[in-house]
């Protein structure tokens, strides 16, 4: 029998895929009521994962990331979130196309995973671990949205460089606007990122008995923060804007999923209770 944290998957899965049908629309047909249409519906299945991520809570009693199906489902949420808020600051509509999918994907292959995990470890009732995951997890939703900002960057200025005024010509805004916009997601995303990297080491501290040990996904967080710092520092010091910003940006974001995933699967470490099968 189907039980409400069931339902409450699959309504947000189908919200989320209406709001990926709405946008792609938005982009062919460029009417404003489609994109509306996509916001409303993408908020709407927005509210329906709270619902399921506060349900999850209540009934584990700590933050739902005890194995690979709750960890995506929260990273899922944390990104519609995220896109939700910089939607309404930037107003930067045809991000959509590229967020709302990767919500679906990443909530469709949630569902499709064990949902009970092996264990219910203590520590995962920790305050300084849930502030390192959400915090963490919100500055790597941030990247996500640099990384699509850069996608239509690099399109849009392939457009302008042909000179023919193709498809997407009149469908992506200026270079300057996705170039100012993919910034504020990077600056975003890398100070939540440091945050979350400082909360991260007070948990070690109080559950390991020190900061900092060496785990392969310590590690790769170390390679990926330099890496946005380094990206960070060449934008304000050397200059680097438009394309080489771009193509960073999504370089960063590769990095970014060998982090999130690839390391728990190749490399062993006590990071690996995130995201076991």
């Amino acid at each position: 029998m189907m039980g409400f944290t069931d339902l409450l998957v699959i309504i947000t899965i189908i919200f989320y895929f209406l709001s990926t049908a709405s946008y792609f629309a938005y982009l062919f047909f460029q009417k404003d009521y489609l994109h509306r249409l996509g916001i409303y519906i993408l908020g709407t299945g927005f509210v329906a994962h709270t619902t399921l991520i506060g349900t999850t809570f209540m009934h584990i009693g700590s933050i739902p990331a005890h194995n690979l199906h709750q960890t995506l489902s929260l990273a899922g949420w944390i990104l519609a979130g995220v896109f939700l808020t910089f939607q309404y600051r930037f107003g930067l509509r045809v991000l959509g196309i590229f967020i709302a999918p990767l919500a679906t994907f990443t909530m469709i292959i949630s569902s499709r995973l064990p949902i009970t995990p092996d264990r219910l470890d203590e520590s995962f009732k920790s305050f300084w671990l849930i502030l390192h995951v959400v915090i963490i997890f919100t500055g790597e939703a941030a990247f996500a949205l640099a990384c699509g900002v850069g996608i239509l960057y690099l399109l849009q200025e392939h457009a302008i460089k042909t000179k023919k005024r193709g498809f997407f010509f009149n469908r992506l805004p200026s270079l300057e606007m996705l170039d100012s916009t993919g910034y504020a997601c990077i600056i975003t995303g890398f100070t939540m990122v440091t945050i979350g990297l400082l909360s991260g080491f007070l948990y070690a501290r109080s559950i390991w008995g020190r900061f900092w040990s060496w785990d392969p996904k310590e590690v790769w967080s170390g390679i990926m923060w330099l890496f946005y710092a380094a990206l960070l520092h060449e934008r304000l010091v050397v200059g680097w804007r438009g394309r080489k910003s771009a193509i960073m940006s999504i370089i960063g974001f590769v990095v970014l999923l060998f982090t999130f995933l690839g390391v728990n699967f190749f490399l062993k470490g006590h990071h690996g209770d995130f995201t076991q099968w």
